[in-house]
């Protein structure tokens, strides 16, 4: 997992390679899962010819008595094998229903997410983030994304033209609306970053804040991604929000029209309850929150939906790395009121940032998700529930508040007032900071070794080089 996001920025480098290697005049993108989406739209951006789009689609739900399961209920069903919750073969008969398909994780995780981002952005054409991966529906969209390319070409419109700090508040407003996940938080940042435009996790919270969340998917609701395709997909989301004024309607988009006018014919579905009515949201504001305040002065975000207590106060419990808390949890070494802590995790501790998914996952399998917290300053699967904030900054690894927590700390959570804060004064902080020494990882040499080198603060997407302010000439303005 330390490779995943530091696996974004190679995809986007490799994609800016071979397109000015070829000198190819325009890009038809297509990616498949968490990184390969942000990583192929980074890239988009930065090289700046005409570009669409592709995601290659959600995969199918899994059956298991009776009720739809993707693979984070393999993840949480370990955590309540290791309760005692249920024995061997039924962990063994999930893992064998819970993937049928091709196709990304099927909740509202990362990659359906970041698809859904796609259309809301108007890098995808309208309604091709929706069908799942296995349905044939999808070759049409394939070669309808060719045709629109070739289109793109002749009108000269290009993905600077299309992502504008507009259509990445409705690519904030999708992700709160949905309660997607909390990877938004870093790679909105780091698209915008490509092309020059300043919109940065607080920026993103600050939509969030505003958004009602509208959209009952997995993990933190009901459905999965195949339901909210065949309830009418992204589109009747983006309607809803549309018409509600939490979309700019006026953002052009990769069908040379713009967000309105590509769904102006796009009704209300009833019959289903997937997506609310803007008058009646699940709750009347996003499903991700930013935090911020003296234990994350560069802020941290944290997944609401599904929630009910969106305040939390308990004492630290401090591991420095994920390896040594999932071997507590997995031994129930902890208590109701913790909140655990897990740092030098971060974008150059880790290095790369890596997700928290199973620690998360077994304390909510053993059923003690909503009696304890987790705080980390590396990441979350959009697929985490509970009250699990990540993205925490400054991170451990260059002198971040988190690296200066002790045992039996007092933290306090607040998602309903935006902050996250432990019981020190400034002073004690500095007091700490004095004694507090960097830490070498085992990586020195090789890949996340000079992504640690490069990375920027997860606060600004956990970037990796100085990006669109710093141009001098921009591919696509090659030859025009």
């Amino acid at each position: 997992m330390k490779y995943s996001l530091a696996s974004r920025d190679l995809i986007a480098d490799s994609v800016e390679l071979t397109m000015r290697g070829h000198c190819y005049d325009a890009l038809v993108g297509l990616a498949g899962c968490d990184k390969s989406l942000p990583g192929m739209m980074m890239a988009m951006v930065r090289l700046n010819v005409p570009s669409v789009f592709m995601y290659g689609g959600t995969i199918l739900p899994g059956r298991f008595k009776g009720r739809d399961v993707t693979v984070v209920d393999v993840f949480e069903a370990v955590g309540k094998h290791s309760a005692g919750q249920i024995d061997d073969k039924e962990l063994h008969e999930l893992e064998c229903v819970a993937c049928p398909s091709a196709g990304s994780c099927g909740g509202q995780f990362t990659a359906n997410t970041m698809a859904c981002v796609s259309e809301a952005m108007g890098l995808a054409l309208p309604g091709s983030a929706g069908a799942p991966a296995p349905y044939e529906s999808r070759d049409a969209y394939a070669e309808a994304s060719g045709r629109a390319a070739m289109n793109l070409l002749k009108l000269n419109i290009r993905p600077r033209d299309i992502v504008t700090l507009k259509s990445l508040q409705n690519a904030a407003a999708i992700v709160a609306a949905t309660g997607g996940s909390t990877n938004a938080g870093l790679h909105l940042p780091a698209i915008a970053h490509e092309c020059g435009i300043d919109f940065d996790l607080h920026d993103v919270a600050e939509i969030f804040g505003k958004t009602p969340y509208i959209a009952d998917m997995k993990p933190g609701g009901r459905y999965v991604a195949k339901d909210l395709f065949e309830a009418g997909g992204v589109e009747i989301v983006m309607k809803t929000l549309l018409d509600g004024g939490y979309l700019h309607g006026d953002c052009i988009t990769v069908t040379g029209k713009t967000i309105a006018e590509n769904l102006a014919d796009v009704t209300f579905p009833t019959g289903q309850d997937v997506v609310r009515p803007i008058t009646n949201p699940i709750t009347p504001t996003g499903g991700v929150v930013g935090l911020r305040g003296n234990l994350a002065p560069e802020g941290a975000i944290v997944k609401v939906a599904g929630m009910k207590a969106l305040q939390f106060t308990g004492k630290a419990r401090c591991f420095d790395c994920e390896e040594d808390a999932f071997a507590a949890v997995e031994r129930r070494d902890y208590k109701p009121g913790d909140v655990i802590v897990i740092r030098y995790e971060g974008p150059k501790g880790g290095p790369g940032m890596r997700e928290m998914l199973s620690t998360t996952a077994a304390l909510y399998g053993q059923g003690f998700s909503d009696q304890v917290a987790l705080i980390t300053d590396g990441r979350f699967s959009g697929g985490t529930r509970g009250f699990c904030v990540g993205h925490v900054g400054p991170e451990a690894a260059v002198g971040g508040p988190i690296g200066l927590l002790k045992d039996g700390d007092t933290i306090t959570i607040d998602a309903t007032t935006g902050t996250m804060t432990v019981d020190l004064t400034d002073g004690e902080l500095a007091e700490r900071r004095k004694a507090w020494q960097p830490r070498r990882t085992d990586y020195q040499a090789g890949a996340l070794w000079k992504y640690a080198q490069l990375v920027g603060p997860a606060e600004k997407g956990a970037v990796t080089h100085p990006g669109g302010k710093a141009e001098t000439h921009v591919y696509g303005d090659i030859g025009q």
